[in-house]
């Protein structure tokens, strides 16, 4: 019966329940979505403060990222630092080893020199000692020479006294022989100069005292002109007669002299200072006429009998002047044949 009055109703007055319950869902559905949206708020807000938080902390972190990262690159600098000092070292060290290295290859070869040298050494000692002994052997041998030469020597000694002895007899014999000797020939030298005196004296007197023929010291001197021809070595006329006077008076006076006096007469030929120029002459130096000159005059000697092993002949040229002036006079005077009545 309710039911039937409901229905009697009007049509309106039955959306309002429906309205209020669409509502209080509405209302429910609000409420739940301010529920979820103060909930995701919170939640929110909470994950907004975790973040802070952690954001904090990640400044935090790299604040302490960013010094740890300073600390590493200055660490990395100084590594690189370290590491170049090192590397330096190294390359130093390597250098090092490498010299050393080549030091110690010497080292090594020189002690295998050594030791070829010790092994040769060793050798040459064994060597040494070998010889040694043998030296020792002619050592031994030797000392007994020495002996049979000590013995000997003592007997030589005695003999060269004796003989010193004999040496000294001998000297003061000599000494006296050289006294006599010295004296024989200061008699000969006397006497030789006795009949040089005697020689000379009896030419003056068979030359007639001429000017042109005179003794100069212990010589007698012809004047070229009077026994040649001007360059010439062929004795003339005049001259021929002056020599045979000469070789008698030689002959005589040399028949005189007794025999252990070996005497001879020297003829030196002399010419002045004019050379000869003329390319066709017979002579081409003055060296040969002095020497032609006195050949001529001992050829003519021994012509005459005086014999050949009693003269000699020299020739000068013009070096051993008597007048080094350059006049006329002084050249005549140079030119000449000198005799000289000496010893062989």
């Amino acid at each position: 019966m309710a039911l039937s009055r409901r229905r009697t109703r009007p049509d309106t007055a039955f959306y309002w329940p429906g309205f209020v319950d669409a509502m209080a869902t509405l209302l429910l559905v609000i409420i739940f979505l301010l529920s979820i949206f103060m909930l995701a708020q919170f939640m929110l807000a909470r994950e907004i403060t975790g973040q802070g938080s952690v954001l904090n902390r990640l400044k935090s972190q790299i604040s302490e990222l960013t010094e740890l990262l300073a600390l590493e690159k200055t660490a990395g600098q100084n590594s690189e630092s370290a590491l170049a000092s090192l590397t330096d070292k190294l390359n130093a060290t390597r250098s090092d080893n490498l010299r050393l290295l080549g030091l110690l290859e010497t080292e090594t070869k020189k002690s295998k020199s050594a030791s070829d040298t010790t092994i040769q050494l060793q050798a040459a000692i064994d060597g040494e000692k070998k010889l040694s002994a043998q030296a020792l052997a002619r050592v031994e041998l030797l000392n007994q020479q020495i002996a049979a030469l000590r013995r000997q020597m003592a007997s030589l000694n005695e003999a060269l006294g004796a003989a010193e002895a004999r040496d000294a007899e001998a000297k003061t014999r000599i000494v006296d022989l050289g006294r006599r000797l010295n004296a024989a020939l200061a008699q000969r030298v006397q006497e030789l100069a006795r009949y040089r005196s005697e020689f000379f004296g009896r030419l003056r007197t068979i030359l007639s005292q001429r000017s042109d023929i005179r003794v100069v010291g212990d010589r007698f001197v012809f004047q070229s002109e009077v026994l040649f021809p001007q360059g010439s070595a062929d004795i003339n006329v005049q001259g021929s007669a002056e020599l045979e006077k000469l070789a008698l008076a030689l002959l005589e006076v040399g028949s005189q002299i007794p025999t252990d006096i070996n005497w001879v007469l020297r003829v030196d030929g002399h010419t002045d200072i004019d050379p000869i120029t003329n390319p066709s002459a017979r002579f081409q130096s003055n060296w040969e006429l002095s020497s032609a000159r006195a050949i001529a005059v001992v050829n003519r000697l021994i012509e005459r009998g005086v014999p050949p092993s009693r003269l000699v002949a020299a020739g000068f040229g013009e070096f051993q002047p008597i007048d080094p002036a350059t006049t006329a006079e002084a050249k005549a005077k140079n030119r000449r044949i000198e005799l000289k009545l000496t010893e062989r």
